[in-house]
């Protein structure tokens, strides 16, 4: 992306205040959104976003500059500006290039190759099998996103690693409406390569109908009893309690600075014997996956919980200086305007033995959350709170009926804990998380998995 020879000057323009590593980022992204309500297109959005930013480290020190102008005149005054927060005479040199790393697209059909006829048509299906699903169904929003992320890191370590990042999603949100009251339903699938997802992974007449569907189930539910029950939690989206409520008290931005219920815990017991947890950015075609991470290092397989015990954090190349801990891909950031911190990439419980129906029938009186929303959690606790948008109440180990407006409550080190069973098949949904490097993709996942013990907050009655 940038020639070798200002590579070298704005890195050596970095180091001139005493740092002892100097990073520069360089992005190039195109993005196509196109959204349609009840058929009919409502806007078609393209945006390409190029620039860098400059990183100057030193020690536990931390420096970054950014500027949306790739000139060499652009990138020599962002580096200065970086090591000006620095003062100290020179020390290091940048190395010479030993580690060259390309990674390759991942995708078979490039966005570039696509007009806007197609994405439309795509969301025109999605719309009508959402709307053949009932006649309750009044409205369909659908959504179509694709981006090309390009990315160049080069660091004064010698490192040299570009990267094609292809991500495509599509969205439904179906309302359902009878006598006043309104439910809503929305399915969300992506993957990590180019518009080859649609022939090959994602249905989207399969999308429109799942969240019609689920729209139509929610508006004839009953308001969920409040109590303290079993919760068996799906598959896919259910992961999204291991992402929120454990993993990112494991990533270094939080346990490098103490901020953590899972700090000094390498080694020990914090979940139940039969939770594997595994982050793992190398998966093929997935939305979180990447070739290299933001800071140039290889994505890898990180074994986090290995019987209950945690094996590993999630760490970016500051976070190994603060917590002396090796490095493992995890740099990442939304695009050139952030610094990387340590995230995650694909995240999920891995399979286990148990049989799905057997979690059910053996719970006695709970619920069974299909489909996981919003919610908030605190990393330094561990609390949290988490929207059930498609749940179902069990009565003596059988489903009763669908019931709406759960909320599971409680604490990431408790419910690893009393996690009793996990089922042989996993699957994940993406999603975008937020942190202080910005908004990434990443995917949560896990299979369908029981929780002896969890508050349910609900305004309903007996059942």
């Amino acid at each position: 992306m940038i020639n070798s020879s200002i590579i070298d000057a704005v890195l050596e323009e970095a180091l001139k205040t005493g740092g002892d590593f100097s990073e520069l980022y360089v992005q190039d992204s195109d993005f196509n959104t196109i959204t349609m309500t009840d058929g009919k297109v409502d806007n078609a959005n393209y945006q390409r976003k190029a620039g860098a930013g400059v990183r100057v480290l030193k020690g536990t020190r931390c420096s970054y500059a950014y500027t949306a102008d790739t000139s060499e005149e652009a990138l020599i005054a962002a580096a200065r500006a970086a090591a000006a927060a620095l003062k100290g005479e020179k020390e290091y040199d940048v190395k010479p290039v030993c580690v060259n790393r390309i990674g390759r697209s991942g995708a078979s059909i490039p966005f570039s190759e696509i007009d806007n006829i197609k994405r439309i048509e795509l969301l025109k299906r999605a719309t009508n099998a959402a709307k053949a699903h009932s006649a309750e169904i009044t409205q369909v929003q659908a959504t179509y996103f694709d981006c090309t992320h390009r990315t160049a890191v080069y660091n004064s370590d010698g490192v040299h690693a570009e990267d094609n990042r292809p991500r495509t999603r599509i969205r439904v949100n179906a309302v359902a409406m009878a006598d006043g009251v309104a439910q809503t339903g929305s399915t969300a699938p992506g993957m990590g390569m180019g518009f080859e997802a649609y022939s090959e992974y994602i249905d989207v007449e399969d999308v429109g109908r799942d969240a019609a569907r689920q729209a139509v189930t929610m508006l004839h539910a009953p308001e969920c009893p409040a109590g303290t029950v079993p919760v068996v939690i799906d598959g896919g989206f259910g992961g999204v309690i291991l992402h929120e409520a454990c993993v990112h008290g494991l990533e270094a931005t939080s346990v490098g600075r103490g901020n953590s219920v899972f700090c000094n815990k390498l080694g020990q017991q914090i979940a139940s014997p039969v939770v594997n947890a595994v982050d793992d950015g190398t998966l093929k075609g997935e939305w979180g996956t990447m070739n290299f991470d933001d800071e140039g290092n290889p994505a890898q397989r990180n074994v986090l919980i290995e019987n209950g015990i945690l094996k590993s954090y999630l760490v970016d190349i500051l976070g190994s200086r603060l917590m002396a801990h090796p490095i493992t891909g995890s740099g990442r950031r939304e695009d050139y305007t952030y610094m990387p911190t340590s995230r995650m990439t694909n995240t999920f419980f891995a399979p286990g033995c148990d049989d799905d129906e057997e979690m059910v029938a053996t719970m006695g009186d709970g619920l069974l959350a299909m489909k996981m929303g919003g919610g908030s959690v605190n990393p330094l606790t561990g609390e949290f709170n988490f929207a059930v948008d498609e749940g179902y109440w069990v009565k003596n180990g059988k489903i009763l009926c669908p019931v709406r407006g759960a909320t599971l409550i409680g604490k990431g080190a408790d419910v690893l804990m009393k996690i009793d069973r996990i089922g042989k098949k996993m699957w994940m949904a993406p999603g975008m998380c937020g942190s202080a490097s910005g908004s990434i993709p990443t995917n949560v996942g896990q299979p369908r998995i029981r929780v002896s013990e969890i508050v349910v907050g609900g305004k309903g009655g007996a059942l």
